[in-house]
């Protein structure tokens, strides 16, 4: 079992930057990819990246890309994922996601969820 507790968000306005962060703990991560999802009233959870706890390879989809940085801090077992240039479209709750190995990117391969936290970003 992997626990994952998220902290960070909030409101801010567009062009700000924000951090969310997300505390892992239980099994020893070292095969694990963590990875960062959001998701919007009425739609589905959307990837949003993803790092591998060894090696700290990265992969990004959709709009955040080239805006949003995912990181690891081994000795925390926190992942962050950097929000730049925030935009009004970017508003969801955002959820930090673990899984064992592996390379696809769908809510439906990650067992292991954080709480959700809300990003607002306002124009």
């Amino acid at each position: 079992q992997v626990q994952l507790v998220q902290s960070g968000g909030g409101l801010v306005q567009s062009g700000d930057s924000l951090r969310l962060s997300c505390a892992a703990s239980g099994r020893t991560l070292s095969n694990y990819v963590m990875g960062w999802f959001r998701q919007t009233p009425g739609k589905e959870r959307e990837f949003v990246a993803a790092i591998a706890w060894s090696g700290g390879s990265t992969y990004y989809e959709g709009s955040g890309k080239g805006r949003f940085t995912i990181s690891r801090h081994n000795p925390k077992k926190t992942v962050y994922l950097q929000l730049n240039s925030l935009k009004p479209e970017d508003t969801a709750v955002y959820y930090c996601a673990a899984r064992w190995g592996g390379s696809i990117y769908t809510s439906a391969a990650f067992p292991y969820w954080g709480q959700g936290t809300q990003v607002t970003v306002s124009s």
